[in-house]
């Protein structure tokens, strides 16, 4: 058995993750690997789960929330052809 990183559950069926730089870390769940992983958003402080949006070096979960977030975030748009403003 292994213990999850997050929670501190031994469990026989925990998995392992090996992210870019190398480390390794044991889960025992999606939503610890989650928790433990995932950035942030930098608007609206919620989990990037998916794509998410890079602007500047900066992430977010969405394209509202780049906007939000000014600079060229300003020029983003949630999908090719949105309706112009």
């Amino acid at each position: 058995m292994a213990t999850c990183d997050t929670c501190g559950n031994d469990y026989w069926m925990a998995f392992e993750i090996r992210v870019v730089s190398g480390e390794t870390y044991t889960f025992d769940s999606f939503e610890c690997a989650v928790q433990k992983l995932a950035p942030r958003c930098e608007h609206c402080d919620c989990r990037v789960i998916g794509h998410g949006v890079e602007v500047s070096g900066s992430f977010f979960c969405c394209a509202h929330c780049a906007r939000q977030g000014g600079g060229i975030g300003r020029e983003i748009r949630d999908a090719v052809g949105a309706h112009p403003n």
